[in-house]
């Protein structure tokens, strides 16, 4: 039996969503934690109350959906995503593997096939990191001490506990997250590639073979403010000449580490900030990534070794505040069949495909058997209002996806 999810309500589902936090530049901003992002929220518990289906929030803001009377006592089968976006993104990220999933469970209810275990449709939290890479489902799998999460502070500078004071959409402890092994019988998400090789191939779903490690951290020089016009160049200690001498060793860094080695940095904060003080202090907010672990180790410590080269070129000081890593992981190969097995079912071509980009699949992988589905992303553009996707690719991976969950379901 070959199931379809019903198109037109999920296309209307993800145009609704795609309208919370449109920005005047064209992107969206649901940054987590967000009022767009508390607003976005309140229209998935009113699609999932239309729906009938029962809605469960804890502590750091993860929402788990499902059909009332679903429970067979069988470790539940989850799919999903998250809401947040980069600041001004696009309409797809995130976004396209919530709606797919929560279309998913609607429609396994409606058709009223029978099913050996529940499925779950699962919103995670800050997947953008905003206070903290895959901040929710990192919470799920591995749950957070206090201390940890009070000392986490968003891309503003904000605290990330005073956030979650003041957030409707979190029920009960951060601390209290962590979901027992084995109480998850498997995950899978759908995404938009990202990148470009499904559009370059002509190929309609990726089965996503393989997913990224993630490292990040803050470099903060620390140097002296001073008058910008009494204060000679040959006396100044500039923090911000420092960094901007560090980012431009960065290429040359990650070159040095490995062909799939990437480092980005995207943010920088100076302080005092004034255009007339030379900057006391920089503080340059780093990603890198590499698809090997020892390889994304190495990476962090050469990026370190390069900031204090680039202090002690300056005449500044330096402090590494090093994130934790996420490991790269490999996705689980019976999910994988299940996912080319929907694919063949559905008469769709399909390929092998390793993810660069950063999901909460890796951390669900540590859960339970994982497994990703990607569809064509144009011009391989994300993170941007350019991130677009064709409608018709968007509803063959949720028709794949909706057949993966059924076989899982039922086996």
């Amino acid at each position: 039996m070959v199931l379809h999810i019903d198109a037109a309500r999920m296309r209307d589902d993800l145009a609704t969503l795609a309208g919370i936090g449109r920005t005047e530049a064209g992107g969206i901003s649901r940054t987590a934690f967000s009022a767009a992002d508390a607003l976005a929220r309140q229209w998935y518990r009113d699609r999932c109350v239309a729906a009938g289906l029962d809605l469960r929030v804890d502590g750091l803001g993860n929402m788990f959906a499902r059909a009332p009377g679903a429970d067979t006592g069988l470790p539940a089968v989850w799919s999903g995503s998250h809401i947040d976006t980069v600041p001004n993104g696009g309409p797809l990220d995130g976004a396209l593997g919530t709606v797919a999933a929560l279309e998913c469970v609607r429609r396994l209810a409606e058709l009223g096939v029978p099913l050996a275990r529940p499925v779950c449709a699962v919103v995670f939290s800050d997947e953008e990191g905003n206070y903290g890479h895959l901040l929710g489902s990192r919470g799920l799998v591995q749950g957070y001490e206090l201390a940890a999460l009070e000392a986490m502070t968003g891309r503003d500078g904000d605290r990330l506990m005073d956030a979650l004071a003041s957030w409707t959409w979190a029920q009960g402890e951060p601390t209290a997250t962590r979901v027992s092994a084995g109480s998850v019988h498997s995950f899978v998400e759908l995404h938009i590639e990202q990148g470009p090789h499904l559009e370059a191939a002509g190929t309609e779903i990726g089965v996503v073979t393989s997913i990224v490690g993630l490292g990040g951290a803050v470099v903060e020089f620390t140097g002296r403010a001073d008058h910008a016009g009494t204060t000679p160049m040959t006396m100044r200690r500039d923090a911000l000449l420092a960094a901007g001498d560090y980012l431009t060793r960065l290429p040359g860094v990650a070159a040095s580490v490995g062909q799939q080695s990437v480092v980005t940095c995207g943010l920088i904060r100076v302080e005092p900030g004034g255009a007339n003080v030379v900057p006391g202090r920089a503080h340059v907010t780093l990603d890198f990534r590499d698809p090997d672990r020892n390889r994304l180790i190495a990476l962090g410590r050469a990026l370190r070794d390069a900031a204090e080269a680039s202090a002690e070129a300056h005449g500044v000081g330096v402090l590494w505040h090093g994130a934790d890593i996420v490991d790269p992981v490999p996705l689980d190969q019976t999910i994988r069949s299940a996912v080319q097995a929907a694919s063949d079912a559905l008469g769709l071509r399909s390929v092998a495909i390793a993810s660069g980009a950063g999901h909460d699949s890796q951390n669900m992988a540590h859960l339970a058997p994982t497994g990703m589905i990607f569809v064509p992303s144009k011009d391989g553009r994300s993170h941007s209002p350019a991130e677009d996707t064709d409608w018709a690719d968007l509803e063959r991976g949720a028709d794949v996806l909706l057949n993966t969950l059924y076989a899982l379901a039922t086996c």
